[in-house]
């Protein structure tokens, strides 16, 4: 668990110096002409890692069924100063599907889940959630088309455990293939068979972010959640009856990635947006609690609730 600190107001300042500049009181400004990148590197900045050519943020991860805690409720979530995505877009990067198979469908269901949160009761939760830089406050919104398109990425072999280090990489050929977005959540799905160390005996998926030049990119680690230990049940396979849009062992598949997607929007730099220092971040508040099939517009998906701070509880919808 990441644990904050006045760290990562000083993190969000350079992170929002990628992106729209820090402001003038700020505690830390990256060197100036220099990448945001470099300058945490250099400055030692906790959870910052530089291997195998990137620079990568140490991820936050989401736990399995088995490693979670009890859901919270009746408390707030604070925001430290960093970047979310005011107008968050996916883009689906599926990393060796067609070289390797997709026994369960996961592919399509990917597809067809990230086309119909856009504007969904669920995607609300985060407009009432905000970025505050440089003395300029935006909300988050919830627009209707949220998916920005798939790439089947064939080119290389996919690792057998790929390393956090690869998986940064592979997003920032996302960002190659489709073009930067800064409010882009670029999703790395990793092919069955082949899913990084401690998938589905400690964690399910995780966020973190790296940088494209100066250029903050907000990325998920997904591996195939059918291939979670227990037949997938470790990571959300057949947790409830499914709904006629999915399967029961893909139930894990919108599960998950609704929960990273709803982190990484609210805090795509862990711990820089908001964040709750014994919570976590808004997913991990309610993870694994009280798992429900929810409409995401003509389609039906099984999902988490996720912290609403106007309710301080768990929610499916706002």
């Amino acid at each position: 668990m990441y644990r904050h600190s006045r760290l990562a107001a000083v993190l969000g300042c350079a992170l929002a110096f990628a992106v729209a500049g820090c402001a003038s009181n700020s505690a830390m400004t990256p060197a100036a002409g220099g990448p945001a990148a470099s300058a945490l590197v250099q400055s030692g900045a906790a959870g910052w890692i530089h291997s195998g050519g990137v620079v990568y943020h140490t991820p936050k991860y989401m736990v399995t069924r088995s490693n979670v805690t009890p859901a919270v409720s009746g408390i707030l979530f604070n925001y430290y100063g960093g970047v979310v995505l005011t107008a968050p877009k996916t883009y689906l990067i599926l990393w060796g599907y067609k070289k390797y198979g997709d026994p369960d469908g996961v592919a399509k269901l990917l597809q067809s889940y990230l086309k119909s949160m856009g504007g969904s009761p669920y995607t609300n939760i985060y407009t009432q959630y905000y970025q505050d830089i440089s003395n300029k406050k935006t909300m988050i919104t919830n627009p209707k088309k949220q998916f920005g398109g798939v790439w089947d990425d064939e080119t290389d072999a996919v690792p057998s455990s790929p390393t956090d280090a690869q998986v940064a990489a592979e997003s920032l050929l996302g960002v190659s293939h489709f073009g930067y977005n800064a409010n882009g959540s670029y999703i790395v799905a990793t092919p069955t068979g082949h899913s990084s160390s401690g998938f589905g005996t400690s964690w399910c998926a995780y966020h973190s972010d790296t940088f494209s030049g100066s250029k903050m990119v907000s990325y998920t680690n997904l591996p195939y959640m059918p291939d979670a230990p227990n037949q997938g049940q470790n990571c959300g396979s057949n947790i409830i009856t499914a709904p006629s849009d999915e399967s029961g062992t893909d139930e894990g598949v919108t599960i998950v990635e609704g929960h990273e997607y709803g982190e990484s929007v609210t805090d795509p730099n862990p711990g820089s947006g908001w964040y709750n220092g014994s919570a976590g971040e808004i997913g991990d508040a309610c993870a694994w609690f009280n798992i429900q099939n929810d409409k995401f517009r003509k389609k039906t998906y099984t999902a988490q609730p996720m912290y609403s701070n106007a309710s301080e509880s768990c929610v499916h919808s706002y």
